[in-house]
C-alpha cells in the first residue's frame, strides 16, 4: 500500500505501525517531534497499525491545536501517576485537557495544599526524564469494571460501566493504568514544558449531588520559552484583575452574601459607568437611533409567544402578582417590538432604529459568577432595528461600522465568527438560510475576514460575534449582532409597503458593547485601571504643599469644574511625595501641586500619572490640555465628540 506523508509516498505492508511509515518518511528531528497522527480523519497513537485503504497518514506536532491539547492531556496522565505514586490512597477521577491547560480530579481525604503541588511536579519531571512510554490496552467493558472495582478506583469503574460499547480502552503509563479513549503521546519525555497552578474543588461529574473532590489544575506547552510567556501572561493579568483594582480604585464592589452575582457601584465606579453612558447615548442619536425603555417584567404569557419560556426558561427568573406570573426579562427585544406595534408603520417609516440600555436578569449557576464579568444583574447597551428585508444589509453593514468605531476608540483589535442555527431553535430552515446569508454577504461587503462557528446562534436567529483582543493577548466575546425573521412573525409585526399591502419586517438584535458591566470589568484589566483622560473618573488631584495653599486648591478646583475637568483636592497634612505616589497609584492621569509659588502666580505645576512633568499651567490653559487629551483617542479613530 503506498501512503503520502507531507508531500512524500511510502510503500508499506499490511499491518505496518503508523510509527514506521512516519520514520520512513520524515527526517529523524521531525520524526522525533510527532506525537500522533491522522489517519482516515481519525487522531491515533503512533503505534497503532494503518487504517486499510489509508492514502494519507498526516503527523501531528505540539505546535498544532490537537496536538497541544493531546500533549496536555497525555501531562494530566503523567500529574495522576505522580499523584498515585504520592499519595497512594488518593482515588482517580477524570484528567481532561481544557484550553488553558489541563486538570485532574481526585478523591483524597484531606485536599492538596501548595506544597504538596511542589512534591508532585518534583515527581512529574522523574516519570518525564525517565521517558516511559504510554501503552494502549483494549478489553472486554465488563472485565475493566470489576479490574476497577477490586483496584478501588470507583470512579473508573463508573465511567467505565456508562461506555456504551462491548470494549474499552486503557492507557498504561509505568505503574498508573487510565480508562481513556486516547491517543496519547508516545512517551513522557514528549512532555517538555508544565507547571501546577492551583486547586480548587469539583463535584464529582458536576452534580451537587456527589461527592466533592480535589482538582488539580495545570499547563503544558511545547517548549519552555512558551510556558514562560504564557505563565508571564497570567501573572500580569492577576495585576490587572478587574475585582482587585475595582476595590484599589474604589469603582465597584460586591456583596455576595446578600446580592450574588450583582454589582455595587461607588461613586467613582458609577461616574464612570455615567460617562461611559451617556456617549452611548449620543453616539446612537447620531446615528438615527430612537431611546425608548421597556418594563422589566411582562406577562408568561409574552415569553411563551416570543419562546424564551420553551427554550430559555431556565435562565429567567419569575415572579407572581395577583394569581399572574411575569417573568423578569433577561432581554429587551420582546418589549420593542411591543413599541414597534403600538403604531402601523409604512414603509417610509423603516428603519425603526429602537436603543435602550435596559437592565436585565439572567439567572446563571453561582460557580460561574465571576466579578463584572459574569453577573446576574447587567445592563445592555441594547437595539432592535426593524426594516424591510431589502434593507436588511444595510443595517447589519451599519452596525458594522458602529462597532469598528467603538473598538477603535478603546484600542481592541478584533475578529468575527458567524454562528448559525443550534439545536431547539425556531423557525423555518428558509428564513434560516435567508437570514444567514444577509450576515454572510454583510461581512463580506464590509470586507472583514470571518469564521463560522456551527450550531452556535441565538435559539430566533444566526448571528455575528466579535471577539475582542485585549493589550495582554486575551480574547473575549463582545459585540453581537443577530438577525430575526421568526420573532416579527411570532408577534405579528407589519408594514405597509410601497404597493399598499401589508408586509413582514425582519428584525436585527444588537450590542456592542454588551454587558455595561463585563465591558467595564474587560476595559479596567484592557487599560490595567489606568484609564483614558476622557473616562477617567478623576481626571485632576489638586495636592497642596501646606495649608497656606488650601483656599486657592478649591478655588482651582471649583474653576477646572466650570471648564468641565472633573478635579479633587488632597490637602491632608502628609508629605508631598506621599500624595504624588497616592495619586499614580490611584492613576489619575494628571496631578497638581500648588505651593506658595503657584499661590502667588495663580498657576498649577503640573505632571503626568506617568512620572513626566510638564511645568507650570494655568487654569484656562490645564483645562485645554485635559479637552485635547480627551479628544485624542477619538480623533485616532476617525471619530467626532463634543463633551459638554
Amino acid at each position: 500500500m503506498q501512503v503520502t506523508v507531507e508531500g512524500k509516498t511510502v510503500e508499506c505492508s499490511d499491518g505496518a505501525s503508523c510509527e514506521s511509515v512516519l520514520k520512513e518518511a520524515l527526517s529523524r528531528k521531525r520524526f522525533g517531534e510527532v506525537l500522533a497522527c491522522r489517519a482516515n480523519g481519525a487522531l491515533l497513537d503512533i503505534s497503532a497499525s494503518m487504517p486499510s485503504e489509508c492514502a494519507e497518514l498526516e503527523p501531528v506536532f505540539a505546535n498544532s491545536e490537537e496536538g497541544l491539547a493531546l500533549l496536555r492531556h497525555s501531562t494530566s496522565h503523567v500529574m495522576a501517576a505522580a499523584v498515585k505514586r504520592l499519595f497512594p490512597e488518593a482515588k482517580c477521577a477524570i484528567g481532561p485537557s481544557i484550553s488553558t491547560g489541563f486538570y485532574y480530579d481526585f478523591d483524597k481525604e484531606t485536599p492538596f495544599t501548595p506544597e504538596d503541588l511542589e512534591k508532585i511536579e518534583a515527581e512529574m519531571r522523574k516519570i518525564v526524564s525517565a521517558a516511559v512510554p504510554f501503552e494502549r490496552i483494549e478489553m472486554p467493558k465488563e472485565e475493566a469494571v470489576r479490574m476497577f472495582s477490586e483496584s478501588g478506583d470507583i470512579y473508573k469503574a463508573e465511567l467505565a460501566a456508562d461506555v456504551e460499547a462491548d470494549t474499552v480502552s486503557l492507557y498504561r503509563c509505568g505503574d498508573f493504568v487510565d480508562l481513556c479513549r486516547g491517543p496519547h503521546i508516545p512517551a513522557t519525555n514528549r512532555v517538555k514544558a508544565f507547571k501546577l497552578l492551583s486547586v480548587a474543588g469539583a463535584y464529582w461529574r458536576g452534580s451537587e449531588k456527589n461527592k466533592m473532590l480535589s482538582r488539580i489544575y495545570g499547563t503544558a506547552f511545547a517548549t519552555e520559552k512558551e510556558c514562560a510567556a504564557w505563565l508571564a501572561m497570567q501573572e500580569e493579568a492577576k495585576r490587572r484583575d478587574h475585582r482587585k483594582l475595582g476595590r484599589e480604585l474604589d469603582l465597584f464592589t460586591f456583596h455576595e452574601d446578600v446580592a450574588p452575582g450583582m454589582s455595587f457601584w461607588m461613586p467613582k465606579g458609577m461616574l464612570l459607568r455615567t460617562i461611559l453612558e451617556d456617549f452611548l447615548r449620543r453616539e446612537h442619536l447620531k446615528r438615527d437611533y430612537q431611546i425608548v425603555q421597556g418594563p422589566q417584567i411582562l406577562r408568561r404569557e409574552l415569553w411563551e409567544r416570543s419562546g424564551h419560556y420553551e427554550h430559555y426558561r431556565e435562565n429567567m427568573y419569575f415572579t407572581e402578582i395577583e394569581g399572574d406570573i411575569y417573568g423578569i426579562k433577561p432581554m429587551n427585544c420582546v418589549a420593542h417590538m411591543l413599541i414597534y406595534n403600538q403604531h402601523l408603520r409604512s414603509y417610509r417609516d423603516l428603519p425603526q432604529r429602537y436603543f435602550e440600555l435596559g437592565v436585565v436578569h439572567r439567572h446563571e449557576k453561582s460557580g460561574v459568577l465571576h466579578g463584572l464579568l459574569r453577573v446576574r444583574q447587567f445592563t445592555q447597551d441594547d437595539a432592535h432595528i426593524i426594516c424591510a428585508s431589502e434593507q436588511l444589509e444595510d443595517e447589519i453593514i451599519g452596525v458594522i461600522a458602529l462597532v469598528r468605531d467603538l473598538m477603535s476608540l478603546f484600542g481592541f483589535e478584533y475578529r468575527v465568527v458567524v454562528s448559525t442555527r443550534p439545536e431547539g431553535s425556531i423557525g423555518s430552515d428558509e428564513i434560516w438560510e435567508k437570514a444567514t446569508n444577509a450576515l454572510i454577504e454583510a461581512v463580506k461587503r464590509a470586507g472583514l475576514p470571518y469564521g463560522i462557528n456551527e450550531g452556535d446562534g441565538a435559539f430566533y436567529g444566526p448571528k455575528i460575534d466579535v471577539k475582542v483582543t485585549d493589550a495582554i493577548g486575551r480574547e473575549w466575546q463582545l459585540s453581537t449582532i443577530q438577525c430575526d425573521f421568526a420573532l416579527p412573525e411570532r408577534f405579528e409585526l407589519e408594514y405597509v409597503g410601497s404597493d399598499g399591502e401589508r408586509h413582514r419586517p425582519v428584525m436585527v438584535h444588537r450590542a456592542i458593547l454588551g454587558s455595561l458591566e463585563r465591558f467595564i470589568g474587560v476595559l479596567t484589566e484592557h487599560y490595567a485601571g489606568a484609564f483614558p483622560a476622557w473616562l477617567a473618573p478623576v481626571q485632576i488631584r489638586l495636592l497642596t504643599v501646606t495649608d497656606a495653599q488650601n483656599e486657592y486648591a478649591e478655588e482651582v478646583r471649583k474653576e477646572l469644574l466650570r471648564l468641565g475637568v472633573r478635579a479633587e483636592t488632597d490637602v491632608r497634612n502628609e508629605k508631598l511625595g506621599f500624595k504624588v505616589r497616592e495619586a499614580q497609584v490611584a492613576k489619575i492621569p494628571y496631578i497638581g501641586v500648588i505651593g506658595d509659588r503657584e499661590k502667588e502666580e495663580k498657576r498649577i505645576s503640573v505632571r503626568l500619572r506617568s512620572g513626566e512633568n510638564i511645568g507650570g499651567q494655568s487654569v484656562s490653559e490645564l483645562a485645554e490640555r485635559i479637552a485635547e487629551d480627551c479628544m485624542e483617542p477619538f480623533k485616532r479613530g476617525g471619530m467626532s465628540y463634543r463633551f459638554s
